[in-house]
């Protein structure tokens, strides 16, 4: 088996990226406009305030003051993913 243990250990690595992306990197609860990564002002307007819950895959997932869910970001994936990963632990 020793031939395949760089793929075993390519795939026990992308596992354990992929659990680790699940992940909360951040929290903001806020009533802004102005992020880097918003593009829905309409989300904040008249002081309406949001949660943004930005995950190690890339993904930020933003709740509404009416309970409605939103997604901005592009999340991570195969090799991209591992390297990431690998750069945060």
């Amino acid at each position: 088996m020793g031939q395949y243990g760089d793929l075993v250990n390519k795939q026990r690595l992308l596992l354990k990226a992929e659990e680790w992306s699940k992940g909360i990197k951040a929290i903001h609860g806020h009533s802004m406009s102005s992020l880097w990564y918003d593009n829905r002002p309409q989300d904040t307007e008249d002081g309406k305030k949001v949660i943004d819950t930005e995950f190690y895959s890339g993904l930020i997932q933003r709740k509404l003051a009416d309970g409605g869910v939103v997604y901005f970001g592009n999340e991570l994936k195969g090799e991209e993913l591992v390297d990431a990963y690998i750069q945060h632990n």
